[in-house]
């Protein structure tokens, strides 16, 4: 009985030592690390595929696309996935993104609380998709904002930390 322990406690162990990519020298590791979980997690490849978080001025977006327009396999497995999540969400459901990046995001408790204040729609693209988010209550825009600027951190998309206008038309 003692072994099965030890087993439970060292499985529990590793992932409570991976403190959060994007801290400390071995950023490189961490990030991934990060970047296997979210493959296993989103169940398409992040070297195939290219994540953008936008902040706009009534929300944001997550946007997900194909680096190769022929992808077809990738494609529906972001289309499937990005639909899957903005049900998550709108439930209050942040268990996705705690498991990718090994914490609950920031805002992710407020977008939970005022889940009924937001609305995530899914949008397919041509080359993939895209959870908008909207709201019109200031609270759970500062959550969403901080929620987004994130993931933006983490994943290292570049992508503007200000809010912007609207996220281009879909294809």
């Amino acid at each position: 009985m003692r072994l099965g322990t030890w087993i439970i406690l060292i499985v529990f162990a590793v992932p409570s030592s991976q403190v959060r990519a994007g801290s400390g020298p071995e950023h490189g590791c961490e990030s991934a690390d990060m970047n296997q979980r979210g493959d296993h997690v989103m169940g398409f490849s992040h070297t195939r595929t290219t994540h953008h978080f936008r902040l706009l001025s009534d929300g944001g977006a997550i946007e997900v696309t194909v680096n190769d327009p022929a992808d077809a396999e990738s494609r529906t497995m972001i289309q499937s996935h990005l639909s899957h999540i903005a049900g998550m969400f709108a439930e209050g459901n942040f268990q996705a993104p705690m498991l990718i990046h090994g914490m609950q995001p920031p805002g992710a408790d407020v977008m939970t609380r005022l889940k009924s204040e937001i609305t995530y729609r899914f949008e397919p693209l041509e080359t993939g998709g895209r959870v908008r988010i909207t709201t019109k209550n200031a609270e759970a825009l500062d959550a969403i904002h901080a929620f987004l600027k994130f993931q933006i951190r983490e994943h290292e998309t570049g992508d503007p930390l200000k809010a912007g206008g609207a996220p281009p038309v879909p294809k």
